[in-house]
């Protein structure tokens, strides 16, 4: 059978595509068998896949998970947070999470949880860091498969809405290239006390780093290097 794969970050880079045409000699895999024979097809980034974990139709897939022709697959590396991609506005539905290529507002993602019952209401800003140590960093670049991170932050939003109900949560998220002291991502939460409010925010940016496909590659004066999981083994599937 005939898959087409996508690929994104690193991996991409290493295999110079995005797009796989991959023949596999059976009618389906699994998504660990198929990781077993990428691996031994492209072993010069068969440390990548090793540590990467298949996508189909755009939810994570368990090892065991049968892939048959025609299924949407990716293959997910460790997230981090790209190459730049031009005129990019994806958003859900309501409006409250969204993948963009332009510059991100505090006050225009934290106006989409304002609620007059809500007590508490939490902005979370993350920004470009100049300095880490000795390494200065020029800008960064991400990369996203952006159906699948859109639906992975709308995840998020309804896993706090079960763990703190009545919560509300607006999360975006920057691709492409952001210079130093400009936001990558900004988290809103609003509820009606302020304890919830700190747990919620707290949680939305943990889950967003284990689990949506979002990878950042940092430019720096004498180099770069895409940036991954770095608490262990990653499992974009574990619960908080």
């Amino acid at each position: 059978m005939q898959l087409r794969i996508q690929l994104f970050a690193g991996l991409a880079e290493r295999l110079h595509t995005r797009l796989l045409d991959y023949t596999v000699e059976r009618s389906e895999i699994t998504a660990d068998e198929l990781k077993i024979e990428l691996s031994h097809s492209f072993p010069e980034a068969a440390s990548q896949i090793s540590v990467s974990f298949v996508a189909v139709n755009q939810e994570y897939a368990p090892g065991d998970f049968l892939i048959t022709e025609g299924a949407e697959i990716a293959l997910i590396p460790p997230v981090s947070g790209g190459d730049g991609q031009a005129h990019v506005d994806a958003a859900s539905k309501d409006g409250r999470f969204c993948i963009t290529d332009r510059p991100l507002s505090v006050e225009e993602v934290t106006n989409k949880v304002l609620h007059p019952n809500h007590g508490a209401t939490l902005s979370f800003v993350g920004t470009t860091r100049e300095m880490t140590g000795s390494q200065r960093t020029v800008h960064l670049e991400y990369d996203a498969y952006i159906p699948m991170a859109l639906s992975q932050l709308e995840a998020i939003g309804k896993d706090i809405d079960t763990r703190w109900p009545g919560t509300l949560c607006a999360i975006s998220h920057r691709v492409g290239k952001v210079d130093v002291q400009e936001a990558s991502v900004i988290i809103a939460v609003s509820t009606s006390h302020r304890a919830d409010c700190y747990e919620a925010s707290r949680y939305a940016i943990e889950k967003l780093k284990q689990s949506v496909p979002i990878w950042k590659k940092e430019i720096w004066d004498d180099g770069s290097e895409w940036k991954g999981h770095q608490q262990g083994p990653w499992d974009p599937t574990a619960s908080l």
